[in-house]
C-alpha cells in the first residue's frame, strides 16, 4: 500500500474511530461492512504508517467551565521566531492553538476562558511578552462546525483495495 495514499475503507475506518476511538475493531467492521481482524491489519497499517498517532478524548470545554473563547491575532515586533512564540504561548493553559500564518498577523492562537474578565487578563498577558508590538482578539459568538479529527474527504484517494486487506 502506498504510504500517501488512503482508499475509501481506510478512510471510513478513520471516521468510525475518530467518532468514537473506543469502538471495538468488530464495531467498527459492522460498520464499514469488513471482519475485525481485517479491521484490525489496517488500524496496524495506518498507526504504522503514522495517519494514526494514538487515542484521544473530547472534553466538553462548557462543562468545565470555559464558556469564553475568542481568536487572537498577534503582531510581533521585528523578526520573532516560531520557537519563540511556541515557547511563550505554549505556558498559557488558556491557549489551545497557536499557528504562524501569511499576512500582517504573525501568529494567531485560540483562547478558551471562564468568561469575559478572564478572557481580558489572557489578553493582556499574552500583549505583555517581550516580542509582542500588538494584539487583536475575535470573540466566539458560536461554534458552528468543529471537526477536531475530521478525515478529509478529499484525502488523496488511491484505488479501492480488496475487502479484506
Amino acid at each position: 500500500m502506498d504510504p500517501d495514499r488512503l482508499d475509501s475503507l481506510d478512510r471510513a475506518i478513520l471516521r468510525a474511530l475518530a467518532r468514537d476511538a473506543r469502538s471495538t475493531f468488530a464495531q467498527v467492521g459492522a460498520e464499514v461492512s469488513l471482519s475485525a481482524p481485517a479491521v484490525k491489519r489496517r488500524v496496524d497499517r495506518l498507526r504504522e504508517r503514522g495517519v494514526i498517532r494514538g487515542w484521544t478524548v473530547q472534553l466538553d470545554p462548557a462543562a468545565l467551565g470555559w464558556h469564553t473563547e475568542a481568536f487572537v491575532e498577534i503582531f510581533c515586533q521585528g523578526s520573532t521566531s516560531p520557537a519563540t512564540m511556541r515557547t511563550a504561548v505554549e505556558r498559557y493553559p488558556e491557549v489551545v492553538t497557536a499557528s504562524t500564518v501569511t499576512g500582517d498577523v504573525d501568529l494567531v492562537v485560540q483562547v478558551r476562558a471562564r468568561d469575559m474578565r478572564h478572557l481580558e487578563e489572557v489578553v493582556e498577558r499574552l500583549a505583555a511578552e517581550p516580542f509582542v508590538a500588538r494584539t487583536r482578539s475575535t470573540v466566539v459568538l458560536s461554534a458552528l462546525v468543529r471537526r477536531p479529527d475530521a478525515v478529509p474527504a478529499t484525502a488523496v484517494a488511491a484505488p479501492d483495495a480488496p475487502r479484506d486487506a
